[in-house]
């Protein structure tokens, strides 16, 4: 928190969420840290053709984001930019261009999801939607959590492609 004063419940979950994603922490390397100066070869190594890459973590770490955020919102599905839910065969194409997209897509699903949280009233943190057994409070710091674990992954991964 950076010799800022963290008062608010949502001010601290911006805190989580941002070291989570793309602040400096403690605790190591963050999802977009893990990813940035990646190759689109390197982020579409498989260690197993059963197993998802680290292109793959990143769509679905994106779309994790924009999933908390419209129930957050009480939004509709159907929104995000790929066909499909959960994990996204990935690529599509292999080129610089369309990793770049797809790791723009992750920022722009992590800016989105972090302005519906600094719009959120504290007094919604403990609601649970419809269709949810979890509150709010449980889903946001999930969502921090999902992605220092898939950081994680793509450290792992990273190191097991530079051995092959």
């Amino acid at each position: 928190m950076n010799k800022k004063t963290v008062s608010s419940s949502l001010e601290i979950i911006l805190a989580i969420i941002d070291q989570a994603y793309d602040h400096k922490s403690w605790h190591g390397t963050n999802l977009r840290g893990a990813i940035r100066g990646l190759s689109a070869k390197t982020a579409a190594w498989r260690p197993n053709p059963k197993r998802h890459n680290i292109w793959e973590i990143v769509t679905h770490a994106a779309y994790w984001k924009y999933a908390v955020r419209r129930r957050l919102l009480g939004e509709a599905r159907g929104s995000f930019p790929l066909k499909g839910s959960n994990w996204f065969v990935r690529p599509q194409e292999l080129t610089e261009a369309a990793w770049k997209a797809d790791v723009k897509l992750l920022e722009d699903s992590h800016q989105a999801l972090r302005a519906a949280i600094a719009g959120l009233a504290p007094s919604r943190l403990q609601e649970i939607p419809p269709g949810s057994k979890l509150n709010h409070f449980t889903v946001l710091t999930g969502i921090a959590a999902h992605d220092l674990y898939h950081a994680g992954q793509i450290q792992l991964l990273k190191r097991l492609a530079a051995t092959r």
